[in-house]
């Protein structure tokens, strides 16, 4: 493609905090810096003089920001940036104080709500002095089994102005589920909604809170936040506390922010778990802030009169990144439930009626969009929308048509990669840059992303592993319950030493941007042959009778034969013609390597609670090993779909 899909306005660029903060490092450190692709390779060569410049530049607030910005520079793992800092990430997120929204929540039809920015600081104080008056202090946890509402954001912060670890997970979790995570992490205190909101149905979740409870002993309280009924009944939990009740005793009043070491936990994240228990993925405070700010305020340009969505769960790492929008000023716009409850256009009424500008979904809901025939542009005024961002898993070239088709013309559409491990961004957008069709704008700033072959030698144009060179400070501090760190040195740096490794399948374009080819722990391998798997996603759900699939790699006649799985769209099969038809497409836009052997329908396909597909699950049943956590799967029932498939035998 020769031309871009869009270009930012130049006047734009000028008045964009990417531009001002540019020019602040050229002022500052009498550098020139003449573009976005200068001022990147700056930051990962000259580390701190980039950190403390952002630092500045964000404004933010600390007791002590200390002379050193990175020590043991040199050790990955082992790095740390601004040793001696003394700060508190919840005073960071609550310095805007006045009556406009700063939070505004909506579950499916069914509940609405809005929170102003001094009623958020007013529940977050009544919640702090609540939480401390129960005995949480510095290092304890604080669980959350909850739905995307602004009375969670408000227990995350309370919790993390005293010092304490926030932990989450989604209420659609099993008891198990549940278990494998906060087992783990051993909250002192569990908030819980007693219900929610899915597809048009009201789903329970104290009877699950009161069984798993019973395995869960450090609990100490439990606080139920209102949902599906204004007074909750928290008689089925012993010992529970209405929110209301819980903070009955403790007036609103000025926060006394404690000023806590830059590195102190704040939050535990789990890994998927579905080989295995989940990994229990600590993250620091001023690792956090400083990495979600940094996207936010500049890869984002996102600032006080920003209205800034992102779908996602308490279970995946988005949420948390939405959070961090509140150090921009900016107001949060919160979803829970179904994004197609009643209807497809559920996400789009909302960004029409409250005037989104910055719009954050999934790969999955876009294509799925598409699909349904949705054409927002014809039917929603989305004029305020300026940024699309897409995470989640490889946004593909004909989604970057749909959009620009159907969606919006003049927006930044923002493919971003990143994940839970880094709780942030290795490429994302760039206000300042071009989107090429299937790219990922740019490397993120200070993160020095690279792409290794298996030598571990860089390489350009094509196909390898996503490393990361220099430390950054959203590495996890460790994971919980790894006092010898054996487990994370294995996680990231283990194939190539004092180099972070991502675990995906990447390349660089001519245009400095990136494009996913999938996890390279599912790269398939037939005949010796790296292939990711995206590229051949790409090609199969174009075909319109296909509604997803999952490919995996067979191990075949003393090699690795590809395999794929269709889920067809109503009213459709899969004939012998179409099976001809997919493997001809896929041979012609891709390699005759990419070609599978079997093409095989199926009814379902399993995917993780944050809506990624199972490769890895779906392999291991494929050659009848065990799945070792079917509990971390939103629909574990579809893995037996491919048991024992006699189409394999063969």
């Amino acid at each position: 493609m020769t031309e871009p899909l869009w270009t930012p306005d130049p006047q734009a660029v000028e008045a964009s905090n990417m531009t001002k903060f540019r020019r602040e490092c050229e002022r500052r450190w009498s550098v020139d810096l003449p573009d976005y692709d200068a001022l990147w390779h700056w930051s990962v060569t000259e580390v701190e003089k980039f950190w403390d410049t952002f630092w500045d530049f964000a404004g933010i607030k600390a007791q002590v920001k200390g002379e050193r910005v990175l020590a043991d520079g040199d050790k990955m793992p082992g790095a740390k940036f601004f040793p001696d800092a003394k700060f508190n990430f919840a005073e960071n997120l609550l310095s805007r104080r006045d009556d406009s929204d700063a939070i505004v929540f909506r579950s499916e039809d069914k509940a609405q709500k809005r929170l102003t920015w001094n009623q958020l600081y007013d529940l977050v104080s009544r919640l702090r002095q609540a939480l401390a008056a129960a005995g949480v202090q510095q290092g304890d946890r604080v669980a959350g089994f909850v739905p995307n509402m602004p009375e969670t954001i408000a227990a995350m912060l309370a919790t993390a102005s005293l010092g304490a670890v926030w932990t989450s997970c989604s209420p659609d979790f099993g008891v198990q589920g549940v278990l494998d995570r906060f087992g783990q992490s051993e909250p002192k205190v569990l908030f819980t909604a007693d219900g929610y909101f899915y597809n048009g149905k009201t789903i329970e979740s104290l009877p699950r809170v009161r069984e798993f409870l019973t395995d869960l002993p450090s609990v100490q309280q439990v606080v139920v936040l209102p949902l599906i009924d204004a007074e909750p009944d928290c008689e089925m939990v012993a010992g529970a506390a209405s929110l209301a009740d819980f903070i009955a005793d403790f007036p609103a009043q000025e926060i006394d922010f404690p000023q806590l070491p830059f590195n102190i936990p704040l939050y535990i994240m789990y890994s998927s778990g579905t080989t295995g228990k989940p990994k229990c993925i600590t993250h620091g405070a001023g690792g956090t802030l400083l990495t979600q700010w940094k996207e936010h305020l500049l890869h984002c340009d996102a600032g006080p009169e920003d209205r800034t969505f992102y779908f996602t769960t308490c279970g995946w790492m988005m949420w948390n990144w939405l959070v961090a929008g509140l150090a921009c000023g900016s107001t949060l716009m919160l979803y829970d439930g179904s994004p197609f409850a009643p209807d497809g256009n559920v996400l789009f009424d909302f960004a029409r009626d409250e005037k989104w500008t910055i719009f954050g979904t999934s790969a999955k809901w876009i294509d799925a969009c598409a699909k349904a025939g949705l054409k927002p542009i014809e039917t929603h005024d989305l004029s305020t929308v300026r940024v699309m961002c897409s995470t989640g898993s490889p946004l593909v070239p004909e989604s970057f048509d749909y959009v620009y088709r159907d969606v919006k013309k003049d927006l930044q559409l923002s493919s971003i990669s990143g994940g839970t491990d880094i709780l942030g961004c290795f490429m994302l957008g760039n206000p300042v840059k071009p989107v090429w069709r299937g790219e990922i704008q740019s490397p993120g700033l200070g993160m020095a992303v690279n792409v290794f072959d298996d030598d571990g030698k860089p390489v350009v144009g094509e196909q390898g592993e996503l490393v990361c060179i220099r430390p950054f400070p959203s590495m996890p501090l460790g994971f919980w319950g790894d006092d010898t760190g054996e487990r994370y040195h294995a996680a990231y740096f283990d194939k190539y030493p004092n180099v972070w490794t991502h675990g995906d399948f990447i390349a660089q374009s001519e245009h400095h941007g990136f494009t996913v080819y999938g996890r390279s722990d599912a790269t398939l391998n037939p005949g010796g042959v790296r292939i990711g798997t995206a590229e051949i996603y790409r090609q199969v759900e174009s075909f319109t009778e296909i509604l997803e699939s999952i490919v995996i790699g067979q191990i075949w006649d003393n090699d690795t034969r590809v395999v794929l799985f269709v889920r067809m769209q109503p009213g459709h099969a899969l004939t012998e013609d179409l099976i001809k038809s997919i493997k001809t497409r896929i041979r012609t836009n891709c390699t005759p390597r990419h070609v599978p052997a079997k093409v095989i329908a199926v009814a379902d396909i399993p995917r993780t609670r944050s809506g990624k597909i199972t490769e890895l699950a779906v392999r291991d049943v494929v050659h009848g090993r065990p799945v070792k956590n079917a509990e971390a799967l939103a629909n574990p029932e579809a893995l037996d779909l491919y048991r024992d498939l006699p189409e394999l035998q063969s």
